[in-house]
């Protein structure tokens, strides 16, 4: 698809900045190029040229590389400016390119836009490339870049294929059973390879918590009865003073988060209100927060204070707990080798007792949801909601009658797989997954 627009943007981060990289993609390219660094610029080279406004005057010594299509990032003829990174030299040169008939300011996400819609990625990579901008961890990065460079879409495209196949085979045997040259009763072979690749689906479904875990965050939740050392654990792994800490019960009254990187991985540590009975009613209403966000948790701390236990009652998660003794600096050396056993560690927040062996006991638990890194897992609640179809349609093509009937749910399963990937009918998310990109990407 050649666009009748070009488009330009700051493909670069917030200004000032070293170098501001300015990206130019469309059938006015290299006029724009030509005209701006006064003259020829060749195919996939850094050149160091002058730069000039218009009206004949200097805006910038700069780089400019201009990449012809097909063979860019957009399928389109691509340049880059490389200008110095003040705001006053990257606007002078975004207003000069955009004053050239047939240029406009892109909009977000138009560059990648144009690249899935030319063919040079599909939707899967498309979101990669989002989840690798966005990528703040190591694990992040790792998962970002897999699926980016197509590992993703290999998989579903390679289902849709065997779904393909199969469908022909069977519409084969329905309509050419009496012909020489069809081989004899494939159902058998069909259906099978359909059975196993339901297995398949449903395993890949299952990693999708593993993904939510590398995209959004191992969720720790800290609980405890007031004055248990809730807040002075979160300030602790905080390293700053996120939350008040008073020997008043109740100080915490709502979820308090803050955001790790252990080991490579994102790790969400959440405060919450003292569990008690017969709270206050603005207390109340922290407590109940509590209780919601325990729910759905990947860890819980449970922490009681070793010098005066108070019994938090009963929590109100499945979800796996470490109980966390508290205050361990206060408790005579006799005293804790004796209580030690009914706690999973024994840290103090005054001294930093225990603190590093529980972000090593976190870190280590975070790995092990996420399992193998190497794993390819759905990345998007979409892909889920998707393969779930396709799961259902297969599901119902194995235990269906009538070989007619049977091989249209194996086109509306591959229907499905194709959506995923962006090769049928997907016109209607498109706005929404580029809205999601910066604007010069």
């Amino acid at each position: 698809m050649i666009s009748a627009q070009s488009i330009v943007a700051l493909s670069s981060g917030r200004l000032p900045a070293g170098i501001a990289v300015i990206r130019i993609s469309g059938p006015q390219t290299r006029f724009v190029v030509e005209t701006i660094a006064g003259g020829k610029v060749k195919d996939r080279v850094a050149v160091l040229r002058r730069f000039r406004a218009n009206d004949g005057s200097v805006i910038d010594n700069g780089l400019v590389l201009l990449f012809p299509g097909p063979g860019s990032f957009t399928g389109e003829d691509v340049a880059e400016f490389h200008v110095h990174g003040g705001r006053a030299v990257a606007m002078k040169m975004l207003e000069t390119i955009a004053g050239f008939d047939g240029v406009r300011h892109a909009e977000p996400g138009e560059f990648t836009r144009r690249a899935f819609l030319n063919g040079k990625l599909d939707l899967v990579e498309t979101e990669a490339l989002a989840d690798l901008v966005n990528a703040e961890t190591e694990a992040q990065r790792r998962f970002a870049v897999q699926n980016a460079e197509g590992a993703q879409s290999e998989l579903y495209s390679g289902w849709r294929r065997r779904l393909i196949h199969a469908r022909a085979m069977i519409e084969a045997e329905i309509d050419f059973a009496d012909e020489d040259d069809v081989p004899g009763s494939v159902s058998d072979a069909v259906w099978s390879d359909v059975r196993t690749m339901v297995g398949e689906i449903g395993h890949h479904i299952d990693g999708f918590h593993a993904a939510e875990i590398i995209r959004d965050g191992f969720e720790v939740v800290i609980l405890g009865a007031p004055n248990a050392g809730k807040s002075s654990l979160f300030n602790a792994l905080a390293r700053r003073e996120a939350a008040i800490v008073t020997d008043e019960p109740g100080t915490t009254r709502d979820l308090l988060e803050v955001v790790l990187d252990l080991k490579g991985m994102r790790v969400r540590i959440t405060d919450t209100a003292g569990l008690r009975a017969a709270p206050g009613k603005v207390e109340a209403i922290g407590i109940e927060k509590a209780r919601a966000k325990a729910r759905g948790a990947d860890l819980l701390l449970l922490l009681e204070d070793m010098v005066d236990p108070v019994d938090a009652g009963a929590v109100p998660s499945d979800a796996p707990m470490l109980r966390i003794g508290t205050k361990a600096d206060l408790v005579g050396a006799h005293h804790l080798a004796s209580r030690s056993k009914d706690y999973d560690a024994a840290i103090s927040t005054r001294v930093g007792a225990g603190l590093a062996d529980l972000l090593d006991e976190i870190g280590r638990r975070a790995a092990a949801e996420i399992g193998n890194a190497g794993d390819i897992l759905p990345s998007r609640l979409r892909h889920v909601e998707l393969l779930n179809e396709t799961r259902g349609f297969l599901t119902s093509a194995l235990s269906g009658h009538g070989q007619e009937l049977r091989a249209e749910e194996l086109r509306l399963a591959a229907d499905r797989l194709g959506r995923i990937v962006g090769a049928v009918d997907v016109e209607d998310l498109l706005d929404v997954i580029f809205s999601q990109f910066c604007i010069g990407k």
